[in-house]
């Protein structure tokens, strides 16, 4: 290939970055160094803005639960996608059937299936779940302004919404990962148990990457599904990073702009130690490949 041919086919992909991720990206580090109203030109205040964000207790308690909730729900994602992908990779003719039954949960809009989910806890539309719960423990469990009950109540909706995705890629996975091999496991008088831990999973281990890496991407954006799941996010300490922007930056005043694009530059640094590790072993394989 010419290299006029080779820049001209790059060219349009390097312009969509430059527009939609370079300019961006460097706007908001800009304005996270201002002080900023709407329709008026910024106004240089150096490090004020970090100050005041890393300052405030609410950013610490965002920081907090959307740590523990990314790991939380991140580490449920892998084993019980890889437990899910096991038990469809077993099926025989039924297994196109129960993988789109599977899938429904993912295809619908966070926002739609965070609401339908959170009907299963509302005793205005049934709600069955705390119906049972309430049956079994006979107490009235508060899922909406209770924290740690809200907290399980966003955990497991994050779970039931982007499981089917790990379930998906890690039974690509499993169906790549060579017969002969599990057979001479079997023949040695491996059990199944010792068959996963010490042929299957080392086999996926670039998949488990992956996956564990888009899942904590995934729940590191938490926003739309909290409007019905915790409508009282920032009282009872249940408010993600992305609501805590949104609310500073566009509801709380709505003139703080500078101060929402330096909590912006925070998350992004908090995302890259997140994902440093699993981003680093990517790389080691394709340098060994």
């Amino acid at each position: 290939m010419r290299k006029r041919e080779f820049y001209a086919l790059v060219a349009p992909s390097l312009l969509v970055m430059f527009g939609f991720l370079v300019l961006p990206l460097y706007r908001t580090v800009e304005w996270s160094l201002e002080r900023v109203n709407y329709g008026e030109a910024g106004t240089f205040v150096g490090l004020a803005n970090y100050q005041q964000a890393l300052s405030d207790p609410r950013f610490g308690r965002a920081v907090l639960f959307t740590v523990g909730l990314t790991l939380a729900v991140t580490a449920v994602l892998v084993v019980g996608g890889y437990l899910l992908a096991v038990a469809v990779n077993g099926l025989g003719r039924w297994r196109p059937v129960v993988l789109g039954v599977l899938l429904v949960s993912y295809v619908v809009p966070q926002l739609v299936g965070a609401t339908m989910f959170s009907w299963l806890f509302d005793e205005n539309f049934g709600g069955v779940f705390n119906h049972l719960v309430s049956t079994l423990t006979g107490q009235e469990v508060l899922w909406y302004t209770d924290p740690w009950p809200n907290r399980l109540l966003i955990g497991l909706d994050l779970i039931w919404h982007l499981v089917p995705f790990s379930m998906l890629v890690l039974l690509a996975g499993l169906q790549g990962v060579s017969e002969e091999v599990i057979e001479s496991a079997k023949i040695d008088g491996a059990t199944t148990l010792q068959r996963h831990w010490h042929v299957i999973v080392p086999s996926l281990r670039g998949v488990l990457g992956f996956v564990s890496l888009i899942s904590i991407m995934d729940v590191l954006r938490t926003f739309d599904a909290l409007v019905p799941l915790s409508p009282q996010a920032p009282q009872i300490g249940n408010e993600s990073i992305m609501l805590y922007i949104f609310n500073v930056a566009f509801r709380d005043g709505g003139q703080q702009l500078g101060v929402g694009s330096a909590i912006n530059v925070l998350m992004i640094l908090i995302i890259v130690v997140l994902l440093f590790p699993f981003i680093r072993n990517i790389a080691k394989e394709a340098r060994s490949a």
